[in-house]
């Protein structure tokens, strides 16, 4: 089933990931701890989203190759 609604939040969702990512390595700031505290209930909830973002976004590959063969 494709949603691009859903393409676009996972996407979002990635991003924000990414950039938090970018701040622990630069910086040595997690932005999610600092917001929802260190391993928190809430924090493990947000790195759990944007893990299955993440996954999710996998399936583009599988569009892109189907895509390009049309």
């Amino acid at each position: 089933m494709y949603s691009k609604a859903l393409d676009y939040t996972s996407l979002t969702i990635i991003i924000i990931g990414a950039i938090n990512w970018g701040l622990i390595g630069f910086f040595d700031f997690d932005l999610v701890a600092f917001l929802f505290g260190n391993m928190s209930w809430l924090s493990r909830i947000v790195y759990a989203i944007v893990g299955i973002c993440g996954l999710y976004a996998l399936s583009i590959f599988g569009r892109i190759s189907s895509a390009s063969r049309d």
